[in-house]
């Protein structure tokens, strides 16, 4: 956005009502928005003003429906998901851009308020227990209940890479309505017949005369129509931006620095706070000085917040260096909890004897007969595989800590932030300062990553506590990285305990996955007061529905207890069983005297999506190409393939041994989306989620001793640094109608495919990640 344009948008926030919708300092105001909801009574459109009297604003506000605002400056499509670098608001936005007619180089986008008319249901609907290939009807009959549970809560959430499929047709249908009503208006002014019109450039044309009328010249006239209830869409054939790379919306403001990160809001008189909680698990504070740090230089005050935020300390200072300077001052006594925690190895240890100990928490495959043919086996004294795999406790370390602004006024609170689901943060905040809903404004920023992080509350709630003690005075709250490594809200440890029996024909013909993990939703829903009924899929997800065809097949998820607070990380469940799933189906081939891929092409020949993303992986990635050996090198390169998300994903990785240590040189990725809308971006997501993978499966892992974390910073939990990145090569599949997720189904088979590669090269198997606490990596 250029610099008049902001300050043109600024100069009109001074006449914006309490109702008014604003995203960072761009005020959306006296314009009309079109939309349409497939649902019976639709939530409120929360761009609803009522025009102002006559002569009392010369910009009157005109509003219809949720995403689409015409004003004076043109189009702007108002995108409902958050954008934390994954390209979703081009993505929304060449939706209703394809159906509108619109040039691209005129699009504006904005984030849209925090409001139930902007609910996610797919995200629920994807919480169905069945795989996202069956459309029978009790799956799809369950979708739809799903569906619509997701439109009663009105949760507005980015996450479950869904954010496009939940939008692919509600927001063309919004763009299709509004055509809809700016050609039937100009048909009016001219008194013509609307089916002999049509649109181009932004504009109603007449072909006959050659006349033309831009959609602002028309806004009003059409804000007056009944819009369509279900308005057709182009078909696929007709599409000029969908299916095409686009330039990203939000990639100049990123490159000049102008972009509005939750961490960057500046207002007038702001103060800035950072906090430091208490670092044991369910530890208390026996007792705290604050006097060092209340006399050093800027130090405003310190704000107790009390058990309900961690028993954490809030210094207030004039900018955040001299904050974070108090606070490594201030003189805390730490207990840590009377029922001692212990340390990684025995939780991890626990989670593991839970299979034994406790009742499964669900079996979501269960084919065959596993226990028979287990017995025969064991009764004819077969060959058995039997291993278990263990994976860490992790953390998000998204580039941008945690941060948010609050302004805590007489009747209302403001929160500027960068959130993944602003409704509940929204409510959450106003509970907790004793208002309604109605009275507390999220306005959502440019997330600097998010990967299930910025879901959670807490920042943003702290920050609100802060504020609630300094009344009238905005205060930027920001955690160190410490505290952002020591209280992150972890990807939970996992243990999965694997039995397979291979047959004559060297294929497997029993698998059974016995997989523990602490529940993350059950975490989760506990910190936001939000029920957690039923089994928690997220468990097995990544093992139990895999497009694998074994005679007796089962897989059962147990749930134990854990005292570590946990969240959604990047594919959650996924991120693990990919692990588990595709080591032990590499160890079974090993056994079986088989191929990797050919074998896994025999175990899809009921998956024919899955059967064309191997075929197209062999061809991809040279499988049948002996690696080069000629500089003293060994080589190897591993398979894995996860579905996830409603997308197959298959990554080959290539790694080679020298006295360095390992270097993983290449990765090929074949990605299997169901309808590609934006191919570069869905590249650069299948490269994100590969390094996101790779560098928990190399070197991250979070651990505890005496209830404590051990890491603090990127010193002691590092990531894949550019001269340790791979060449990575994305071939990318379209085998259906709709589109499905693409942030998070690449990072679930980057790990499984870089241990079965370092198998490859060294003939050491390794069954628990990070991998360098076995092996060297250059």
């Amino acid at each position: 956005m250029s610099g008049a344009r902001r300050s043109k948008d600024r100069g009109r926030a001074g006449k914006l009502t309490r109702r008014a919708f604003l995203i960072g300092s761009v005020a959306v105001a006296g314009g009309v928005a079109f939309g349409v909801y497939q649902v019976r009574k639709p939530h409120p459109n929360p761009l609803d003003e009522r025009p102002s009297p006559a002569g009392a604003d010369d910009d009157p506000a005109v509003t219809l429906n949720p995403y689409l605002v015409v004003d004076a400056d043109g189009v702007a499509i108002v995108t409902p998901r958050a954008e934390m670098g994954q390209g979703v608001h081009t993505t929304l936005a060449a939706l209703v851009v394809e159906e509108l007619d619109l040039p691209w180089e005129s699009v504006r986008t904005l984030h849209g308020p925090a409001a139930a008319a902007y609910f996610n249901a797919a995200i629920l609907e994807a919480a169905v227990p069945y795989p996202s290939w069956d459309h029978g009807w009790l799956a799809e009959g369950l979708r739809d209940v799903a569906g619509a549970a997701g439109k009663l809560l009105g949760m507005q959430l980015t996450g479950g890479s869904t954010s496009t499929a939940d939008a692919f047709v509600k927001m063309r249908k919004a763009g299709a309505a509004a055509r809809s009503v700016l050609v039937q208006a100009a048909a009016a002014r001219w008194g013509r017949d609307a089916a002999s019109l049509h649109t181009d450039g932004g504009a109603v044309v007449d072909p006959s005369s050659g006349e033309r009328l831009p959609y602002t010249a028309l806004a009003a006239d059409a804000a007056a129509i009944e819009p369509p209830a279900d308005p057709p869409l182009k078909p696929r054939s007709q599409w000029r931006l969908l299916g095409r790379s686009l330039p990203r919306v939000d990639m100049i403001a990123k490159c000049n620095g102008t972009a509005g990160f939750g961490i960057d809001v500046q207002l007038p008189g702001m103060r800035y706070a950072t906090v430091l909680a208490n670092p044991y698990l369910g530890g208390s504070r026996n007792g705290f000085d604050t006097g060092k740090a209340e006399g050093m230089r800027g130090v405003v005050r310190v704000v107790d917040l009390g058990p309900e935020h961690g028993d954490a300390l809030a210094v207030v200072a004039d900018n955040t260096w001299r904050a974070f300077q108090a606070a490594e001052a201030l003189d805390i006594d730490w207990r840590p909890a009377p029922d001692e925690t212990g340390d990684s190895a025995a939780m991890l240890n626990a989670i593991a004897a839970s299979i034994d100990s406790l009742e499964p928490d669900a079996t979501p495959r269960d084919d065959g007969d596993v226990e028979q043919a287990l017995r025969i086996a064991r009764a004819e004294a077969r060959s058995m595989v039997e291993a278990e795999y263990r994976a860490p406790f992790l953390a998000h370390t998204t580039l941008e800590p945690p941060a948010a602004v609050a302004l805590r006024e007489t009747d209302r609170l403001t929160l500027w932030c960068g959130h993944q689901a602003p409704t509940l943060l929204r409510d959450l905040a106003a509970e907790q300062a004793g208002l309604d809903p109605e009275q507390v404004d999220v306005r959502v920023q440019f997330l600097g990553g998010g990967f299930g992080r910025r879901a959670e509350v807490d920042f943003a709630l702290q920050a609100a506590a802060v504020a609630e003690a300094m009344p009238g005075t905005p205060v930027k709250l920001t955690w160190t990285r410490e505290e952002d490594v020591r209280h992150d809200l972890y990807r939970p440890a996992a243990v999965a305990r694997c039995t397979g029996v291979v047959g004559q024909d060297g294929l497997p013909e029993t698998a059974l996955m016995q997989i523990a993990s602490p529940s993350v939703i059950r975490s989760f829903s506990g910190r936001v007061g939000l029920p957690a009924m039923g089994p928690d899929k997220l468990i097995t997800e990544g093992a139990a529905m895999q497009p694998y065809h074994i005679a007796n097949y089962r897989v059962v998820g147990y749930a134990p207890s854990s005292p570590v607070p946990l969240g959604n990380w990047r594919s959650v469940g996924a991120s693990f069983n990919g692990f588990f799933h595709e080591c032990f189906l590499d160890e079974l081939a090993a056994a079986g005297g088989q191929d990797p891929l050919d074998m896994r092409l025999a175990l899809t020949r009921d998956y024919p999506f899955a059967r064309v993303v191997l075929e197209t992986m062999r061809e991809l990635a040279g499988w049948d190409q002996p690696l080069p050996t000629d500089d003293g090198r060994r080589r190897g390169r591993g398979l894995a393939m996860t579905h996830s998300f409603g997308s197959t994903v298959a990554q080959v990785v290539e790694v080679s041994d020298g006295e360095d240590g390992i270097r993983v040189e290449r990765v090929h990725c074949v990605a299997d989306v169901g309808l590609a809308l934006d191919p570069a971006i869905i590249e650069a997501q299948m490269q994100s989620g590969i390094v996101y993978g790779l560098s928990a499966a190399m070197m991250e892992e979070i651990t505890f001793k005496d209830g404590r974390v051990e890491q603090s910073n990127f010193h002691d939990y590092d990531a894949l640094r550019l001269a340790q990145t791979p060449e990575i090569r994305v071939r990318i599949l379209q085998s259906g109608e709709a589109p499905t997720g693409v942030g998070e189904p690449g990072t679930p088979p980057s790990k499984p495919a870089l241990a079965n590669a370092v198998f490859a090269a060294t003939g050491k198997r390794i069954r628990e990640y990070p991998l360098n606490k076995h092996v060297t990596f250059a």
